[in-house]
């Protein structure tokens, strides 16, 4: 199945803050991983007072390198786009050295409950702890020294991410949801493909000209890529209806086709993915379960 472009092109400058548009600049964390890339992006916004938007993982390095890129700067508001714990746990050293508010979407939730037996593959993935002090609502918008950002809703890799709107600039900070290095991972139950798919049709909508995401490098040109992303996603859930039609009825057969050119160890990632493919298309109507849908159930057509 063809991917869009990804771009896999970064450098990641760690321990420097690197500038990546007029006004913002972009600091990564040293916590490289098979979901993580080179590491969690923060974000400063402004000159001399700022927002910094994803402050990163509980890490004494990249800590250390925000405060020496913040120096003689006043910090008013700390964003976290979602509550992984590559994105907001930094968020209480940076609020107890700075003053500067949170803000988010809300607490960590799943898009869905927990079904009888389930067991939530990414909990220990989920910054609990974490709770802004101020709950930022669809298309409201907060605003410092040069500098406004509005929040725009994108559930989907989890229930509450958010991205952020620049003012007057047409950069979105993408969080998690759009990546030009690599698809976001939308694993039930945190995440949900529906909500997803209705998020990526939301930016598809806005036509930003440049996104700034938690991880990798910057979407340059936005419109194209979107639409790529979309189109993979539709491409992934007519390959899995193939795959029932070919005779597939569980999961694990699914994905041993699907990724048959995906790294082995990415498998059990892949199979929460078709999980959340398959809870979309059971709830449209197009596929039947012999039960609640779950990695272990059995699926056919209707």
């Amino acid at each position: 199945m063809e991917s869009p472009a990804f771009d896999l092109a970064f450098e990641p400058a760690y321990g420097r803050a690197v500038p990546v548009a007029p006004g913002v600049e972009r600091i990564t964390a040293e916590n490289p991983g098979p979901f993580t890339f080179y590491g969690t992006n923060s974000y400063i916004v402004g000159a001399s007072s700022v927002a910094v938007i994803d402050p990163g993982p509980e890490d004494e390095a990249h800590y250390r390198a925000l405060m020496a890129a913040l120096a003689g700067r006043e910090v008013t508001h700390i964003f976290v786009s979602h509550t992984h714990r590559d994105h907001s746990p930094l968020a209480r050293r940076l609020q107890a050295a700075t003053g500067a508010v949170t803000v988010g979407q809300g607490p960590h939730r799943p898009a869905r409950p927990l079904r009888d037996g389930e067991i939530n593959p990414f909990s220990e993935s989920s910054d609990l702890a974490f709770v802004p002090d101020i709950a930022l609502g669809d298309g409201e918008t907060l605003s410092g020294d040069g500098w406004a950002l509005t929040s725009v809703p994108t559930p989907g890799h989890t229930a509450n991410h958010a991205a952020f709107a620049l003012e007057g600039r047409d950069i979105l900070f993408s969080g998690d949801h759009v990546m030009a290095w690599s698809t976001s991972i939308v694993a039930p139950p945190d995440g949900s493909m529906a909500d997803y798919m209705a998020s990526l049709e939301r930016l598809i909508e806005r036509q930003d000209g440049l996104l700034l995401p938690g991880h990798g490098g910057s979407v340059t040109q936005p419109a194209a890529f979107l639409l790529a992303l979309k189109a993979h996603r539709l491409g992934r859930e007519r390959a899995i209806v193939e795959r029932i039609r070919a005779g597939d009825r569980q999961i694990a057969e699914m994905v041993k086709a699907i990724y048959r050119d995906t790294d082995p160890k990415l498998h059990g990632a892949a199979a929460l993915s078709v999980l959340a493919h398959i809870e979309d298309l059971v709830e449209r109507g197009e596929i039947a379960a012999d039960g609640p849908p779950s990695l272990a159930a059995t699926y056919r057509l209707l």
